[in-house]
């Protein structure tokens, strides 16, 4: 249980925190950067969450809302799990796991199967839900990133890397999944295109 009683504590204003266990870090440290950027990401879902909730009510609308408040409770977790040193883990502490992985492979396969085949990039845009979802995209493969820069360094677990490896696929697949479904247009990339000049007459 998770008691937050109050707000500010003014001991970060040195430029330190503590991570899970109070072990001080300073802000700027490689793993506050990575679960950050995990709780960025999470933030950005939220969005997705309430343009999703603008659509016409559907079994598909719904299940999609489903499956993304199941990711944003795992991306809790893995926060949780990057905010805590190693040598500081916990008995029972919830790690990401192999299961996680193949859960979000399994929805990745589903949604797939549904599109028809690309053969070219896709420019992010189209809509607000397939912009935000491209965007949580990009976030979360930052995240990786610095996940793994932070691994160089520091043990952080193999399944978390995995997770949000497998979860940018998958943020791509549904950015295209709700152009398929939801009336959202996909556009995409045509290499060399020349600007239009239609703006000259403006």
């Amino acid at each position: 249980m998770v008691k937050i009683n109050k707000v500010y504590t003014r001991k970060g204003d040195g430029g330190n925190t503590s991570l899970v266990g109070g072990r001080a870090v300073s802000k700027d440290d490689p793993r506050v950067e990575t679960f950050g950027t995990v709780d960025e990401l999470n933030a950005v879902l939220g969005i997705v969450r309430c343009y999703n909730a603008e659509k016409p009510p559907s079994a598909r609308r719904d299940g999609f809302d489903a499956i993304l408040q199941a990711i944003q409770h795992r991306l809790f977790d893995l926060g949780a799990e990057l905010a805590t040193h190693p040598d500081d883990r916990y008995e029972g502490q919830r790690l990401i796991s192999g299961e996680d992985v193949t859960w979000l492979e399994g929805v990745i396969d589903t949604m797939n199967a549904e599109l028809p085949p690309l053969d070219s990039f896709v420019l992010p845009g189209g809509g607000a839900l397939n912009s935000f979802l491209h965007q949580a995209r990009a976030v979360c493969r930052r995240g990786e990133r610095i996940a793994v820069t932070l691994s160089h360094h520091e043990e952080v677990g193999a399944q978390a890397l995995a997770y949000l490896n497998r979860l940018s696929d998958a943020l791509f697949v549904f950015s295209r999944w709700v152009a398929a479904t939801m009336g959202e247009r996909e556009i995409l990339w045509e290499q060399g295109q020349q600007a239009d000049d239609s703006w000259h007459r403006w």
